[in-house]
């Protein structure tokens, strides 16, 4: 095996710096082993729920390892199709059908080659992480609701909401039907496996969870000739559709350009947030970004040529990467080779796993999606974030992936603009100076129209019977629209004093100071005895 790898992986250092050899290589041998029984499984699964041949799932986890794993970037992380792009591409393969998955796949993944080259892989950081873990959870709870179905062979509604209102006549369809019942059992017993089998230590060094709960379940199928729905299977090379014309001209359409950014946005966005996890697994060279998404565009420009389904880095079999001991992206390049072997010279192994066991799988990697643990600790701490979250995920399950991602986005972006607008008043001169003195007030900080109207609202209590002096100096920023609605205010304030005065004096029109050169730090010293009003 050792010859057939290429010289630039021989003497490879490994991931901590280490100097390579034959124990680099045994580590990276052994680890390879370890993804590849993850991987099945995951590819398989991912695949059927797709609503796509399961081949297409075996195809993006080879391309995964032989293109993506051979390219520069993050060393460690593993590629392949990804249960966080299950909904979208079912959505997408449900509106435009399977010819067209491979076009959607093929621009996706060269918008990710131009991102990469313009060097702005290190964007995606700036997302929040509030949408990303929104985008998860929606994803996570369309993707249960869905496999519930497939977990009674039965077939699932469109929408998330069909899903989720479907799921009581779901219920009293599997408690009058014994074939449905045994389907459940199945899927049940592989979730519990799923579950159960990390606690046994020894087990779990042996054989992987995913792949110890799908090989139980397939053997108690087998074993007892349960009447349940198998995988179909149709070939490796039946299996690969490549786009024609046709397809390329279904680019015209606003839906399927849509399709292609939330693709291109969800797939580039959860492999650099994996890559960004798997760097805090291991102490080996970091990341890099731009290099990243140029290896996962490359990966979807060919799975796309092939028709397969779309690839993203896996945080699953990632860390099962590093947990084995891989020191070298030899380690996920021989994944894909295994897989490749197992797709050509075992085909038929597929139509024997119970479509419910995979569903099982997908549940589980469902629940997974959803951060159940940190929703509780980021509502004490940060409830806008909270919010963000949870908006984001409902927003996903009532309309669809792409609409979903770009609400959470916008509620990120006003909770952020909301939260950087703080602006108080400082109001000097009313109790000390003279009643014929004007009252000075002095407007801090950014002054947006978010806060417009409680800023208003400290202004009209001041009193009507003074003159005021209004200082924007001391303001970081203020908008157009606040400029202009604290303008007017003043100059209708000091209108209404001078004709209560009995204007001659000619004191009225709103004085208005406000400096564009002021301290670009906002920073103003507070006159003794004067009156803040902050604006939360």
């Amino acid at each position: 095996m050792r010859k057939i790898l290429p010289d630039r992986f021989r003497g490879a250092g490994g991931a901590d710096g280490s100097p390579g050899g034959a124990g680099t290589f045994r580590a990276d041998f052994t680890a390879s082993l370890v993804v590849f029984l993850v991987a099945v499984p995951l590819c398989v699964g991912v695949a059927v729920a797709s609503g796509v041949p399961a081949e297409l799932g075996l195809i993006t986890g080879i391309v995964g390892g032989l293109v993506t794993g051979l390219m520069p970037g993050s060393s460690l992380q593993v590629s392949g199709p990804a249960a966080g792009l299950t909904v979208l591409v079912y959505e997408a393969v449900e509106e435009y059908g399977l010819a067209a998955l491979g076009v959607l796949v093929l621009i996706s993944g060269l918008l990710q080659l131009a991102m990469g080259v313009l060097r702005l892989g290190r964007w995606f950081r700036a997302i929040s992480v509030a949408v990303v873990q929104g985008m998860l959870a929606g994803i996570g709870l369309v993707l249960i609701a869905g496999q519930l179905y497939a977990l009674a062979d039965a077939k699932a509604p469109s929408s998330g909401l069909g899903k989720l209102g479907g799921l009581p006549g779901l219920v009293a369809d599997v408690a009058g039907s014994s074939a449905a019942l045994k389907a459940v059992a199945v899927g049940a017993g592989t979730i519990a496996v799923l579950v159960l089998w990390p606690l046994w230590k020894r087990g779990a060094q042996v054989l992987p969870a995913p792949l110890a709960a799908v090989a139980l379940a397939t053997l108690a199928t087998v074993g007892m000739d349960l009447p349940v729905a198998r995988v179909e299977v149709q070939g490796l090379l039946d299996a690969v559709q490549p786009p024609g014309g046709g397809e390329f001209a279904q680019l015209a359409e606003i839906g399927v350009l849509g399709t292609v950014l939330a693709f291109t946005l969800i797939a580039s966005a959860e492999s650099l947030f994996s890559a960004a996890a798997v760097d805090r697994l291991h102490d080996g060279p970091r990341t890099d970004y731009d290099k990243e998404l140029i290896a996962q565009g490359a990966g979807n420009a060919v799975c796309g040529v092939l028709g397969a389904l779309p690839m993203t880095a896996v945080i699953v079999r990632s860390s099962a990467n590093v947990r084995a001991g891989a020191r070298t992206k030899v380690s996920r390049v021989l994944h894909g080779v295994w897989l490749l072997v197992f797709a050509v010279l075992f085909p038929a192994a597929l139509g024997v796993i119970p479509v419910a066991a995979l569903a099982g799988v997908l549940v589980h990697a469902g629940w997974k999606l959803i951060p159940t643990k940190d929703l509780v600790p980021l509502w004490r701490a940060h409830r806008g974030e909270a919010v963000v979250l949870v908006v984001t995920a409902s927003a996903i399950v009532i309309t669809n992936m792409f609409e979903g991602v770009i609400i959470g986005l916008l509620m990120a972006v006003a909770k952020s603009a909301w939260e950087t607008s703080h602006v108080h008043v400082e109001v000097a001169g009313f109790e000390d100076a003279p009643e014929d003195r004007p009252v000075r007030v002095r407007v801090l900080g950014n002054a947006t129209f978010l806060r417009l109207p409680k800023l208003l609202d400290e202004l009209e209590a001041l009193p009507r019977e003074r003159e005021v002096r209004l200082d924007l100096s001391g303001l970081r920023h203020v908008d157009h629209a606040c400029e202009m609605a604290l303008a007017t205010w003043a100059e209708r304030h000091n209108a209404v004093v001078s004709r209560d005065a009995d204007a001659g004096s000619g004191a009225a029109g709103g004085d208005v100071d406000s400096d564009p050169d002021a301290d670009a730090d906002g920073i103003a010293v507070k006159d003794t005895g004067a009156e803040e009003r902050a604006l939360a």
